[in-house]
């Protein structure tokens, strides 16, 4: 008796807890920049979904049928093209942009299901490997920064990498009077007496 209602328990545990789990997962990116994760979708926003899980009702062995031939593991798409489109190579972004960038990628053919693309900011992962062309990069510092992309398979493994692109961006200087988070604006510089 004590077995039936621990299975029932679990059961029912299990029951009420898979709306929750089921709950869609949209993502967009605000006007910042900054990447938002969401259980209401916004504008712009697309869903996340994970894989389906296939499990062979049989749960055994896998008898080999000689009337039905075997498809050899689809072969791995040859990209002819893996670029990063914009920015430019030895573009400067502006001090209006306050270090915010568009990395745009020009991928021919199509980006494939199975693989992704992650973004390297002065060779460090900027973007974790994402299927997407397009990247938003917030917050440079002031400088020369270097952007590549890597294609990576369903193995993790980098299959391409871009050429390398070289920005330069521009950032209003602390030290400036004007700006407000200059921390002598408003001193005065003459001698008090």
């Amino acid at each position: 008796m004590g077995t039936m209602v621990s299975v029932i328990s679990i059961c029912l545990v299990v029951w009420a807890a898979s709306p929750v789990m089921a709950a869609p997962v949209y993502r967009h990116v605000d006007a910042q920049g900054n990447v938002v994760y969401s259980d209401e979708p916004g504008a712009g926003s697309r869903v996340d979904l994970k894989p389906i899980t296939v499990v062979d009702p049989t749960g055994g062995e896998t008898r080999a049928n000689p009337h039905r031939s075997v498809a050899p593991e689809a072969a791995a798409v040859e990209y002819e093209r893996f670029v990063i489109t914009s920015p430019g190579d030895q573009q400067t972004l502006p001090t209006g942009q306050a270090g915010t960038v568009q990395v745009k990628l020009a991928i021919e053919p199509a980006l494939q299901r199975g693989d992704r693309v992650q973004l390297r900011v002065d060779g460090k992962v900027s973007q974790s490997p994402m299927h997407t062309s397009v990247f938003v990069l917030s917050q440079l510092s002031r400088g020369e920064h270097r952007l590549q992309a890597e294609l990576v398979d369903t193995r993790g493994q980098v299959r391409l990498s871009t050429p390398p692109v070289t920005l330069y961006v521009q950032r209003a200087s602390v030290n400036l009077p004007a700006n407000p988070n200059n921390p002598d604006r408003g001193k005065s510089s003459r001698p008090h007496g």
